[in-house]
């Protein structure tokens, strides 16, 4: 069930109950591809930076260890030790994306995985399966992200394919949470729009699921090539077709800055491997702009990564240790790098909500911005 709290604009403040505990939107989703966060980053932790979601990728724990062997042994959930909200995306883009040799028709996929080589098949039906055996608490429908740079024509056939697709997975998790074995019978579905950058494709789009009556709604195939602004256009073009009692998801977007401004545009859900990415590398983000840790200015620096922040790096380390440990290839200092994006990143969606709550939503993303603009 989802309900709107507040609105501020277009902002939306809202809160969305599942099986495993409410969702406050906006909401980022602390990326785990493979059930962990890259970065020697526990479940454990997470529960301390205060992420809500956690999402995990099917592709991924398909071809490793195999969702079979997930279900095995209780789920995603218990196999991670995570007790609140999965999203498990459908393996759609990383099957169009890492996949140099696949064929695709209108039952679905072949290809050959990017690990061993050996030859796979997934449509609607086989994701919808896999991610009942991962039991996460949200699927995302198998769809095509077809190419940023493709023929007005290809988009066109792409989505029209995409949404036959979708009936097809709505009515397999129907029957699987339906099954006496299914570990998570109350499985939600999400489908998803596309269409690139073509205004009239993602509209005629958006009102066809619509109809179709999900749990919930995500705006694919962006941040795929396109400049920011087309990005912000489609956008607002197209979340006005969704249901607005119903959750908006912008998949995999996106910095700090693109998050502001969607949420400004009235989306709830957002997710990105930057802030992992980035930490990894010794880019942090604080509210005056990213850091770069390699840099040698830091090298005598005693204060923590941001006076402002509260995560377990800033409360107990320097930046000139966690760039004596970066520079030493010592893993730590990568994984107190991922922490504090991690929390920046929840702490920011924190900040958000109470800022929509309190009607002030436009002044507190100005300052934000302001911030942002500056890399140090």
């Amino acid at each position: 069930m989802y309900q709107i709290i507040k609105k501020d604009g277009n902002a939306k403040r809202a809160a969305f109950r599942t099986v495993h505990g409410t969702i406050d939107t906006p909401v980022f989703m602390n990326v785990g591809t493979a059930a962990a966060i890259k970065g020697a980053v526990a479940s454990t932790d997470l529960q301390e930076i205060g992420t809500q979601v956690e999402l995990s990728n099917t592709y991924h724990l398909h071809v490793r260890p195999g969702d079979h062997i997930v279900k095995q042994l209780g789920g995603l959930h218990r196999f991670m030790n995570w007790d609140k909200p999965i999203l498990t995306d459908s393996g759609g883009f990383q099957v169009f994306s890492l996949a140099g040799l696949r064929k695709i028709k209108e039952e679905g996929v072949y290809f050959n995985s990017h690990i061993d080589g050996r030859k796979i098949f997934m449509g609607p039906e086989e994701s919808m399966q896999i991610q009942s055996n991962l039991a996460s608490t949200i699927a995302m429908a198998f769809d095509e992200c077809a190419p940023s740079t493709a023929e007005k024509d290809y988009i066109s056939n792409s989505v029209e394919r995409t949404t036959r697709w979708l009936a097809r997975c709505k009515k397999e998790m129907a029957r699987l949470n339906s099954l006496e074995d299914t570990i998570n019978k109350n499985q939600l579905l999400f489908g998803i729009n596309q269409g690139g950058t073509f205004d009239d494709i993602r509209i005629e789009h958006a009102k066809t699921i619509a109809d179709m009556d999900l749990d919930g709604y995500a705006i694919g195939g962006l941040a795929v090539g396109e400049s920011h602004e087309e990005m912000y256009h489609v956008i607002e073009k197209t979340v006005p077709y969704l249901p607005e009692n119903k959750p908006t998801y912008l998949m995999g977007v996106g910095t700090p800055a693109n998050i502001l401004e969607a949420v400004d545009r009235g989306v709830d859900f957002f997710d990105c491997v930057y802030p992992s990415r980035n930490g990894r590398h010794g880019h942090v983000y604080t509210n005056q702009g990213k850091l770069n840790l390699f840099n040698a200015k830091y090298e005598l620096d005693s204060k923590p990564i941001s006076e402002e922040c509260s995560c377990p790096a800033c409360r107990s380390y320097s930046r000139a240790y966690i760039r004596h440990l970066l520079k030493a290839k010592e893993m730590l200092g990568m994984r107190l790098c991922v922490l504090h994006n991690l929390y920046f990143y929840n702490n920011m969606m924190c900040e958000v909500r109470k800022a929509i709550e309190e009607e002030r939503y436009s002044e507190y993303k100005r300052m934000r911005l302001e911030g942002f603009a500056t890399n140090k």
